[in-house]
């Protein structure tokens, strides 16, 4: 194989790769923040290196606030009116 088809199906996969993960994030935002979830705490055992720990907490998501929103982007509801606003 040539090394210039290979450099082009490596890239053609990382688009791929991009893609799915945006098409992810924008979709299905709760499976998302599970996954990283329990990708991050198999990275984060005591017996892991600590460059894998290291990965497995830039991974975890960010911690939610305790709303009862899913997880997500926490703003399942109507927005509340601004005051003063006349329509």
């Amino acid at each position: 194989m040539d090394a210039g088809l290979l450099l082009q199906y490596a890239v053609i996969a990382l688009a791929v790769l991009v893609s799915a993960w945006v098409v992810l994030k924008k979709q299905f935002p709760g499976t998302v923040r599970r996954l990283r979830g329990a990708i991050a705490l198999a990275l984060l055992k005591p017996q892991r290196p600590a460059w894998l720990q290291r990965a497995g907490r830039w991974i975890a998501p960010p911690a939610s606030s305790g709303s009862a929103a899913c997880g997500g982007c926490d703003t399942c509801g109507p927005t509340a009116p601004t005051p003063g606003r006349k329509r």
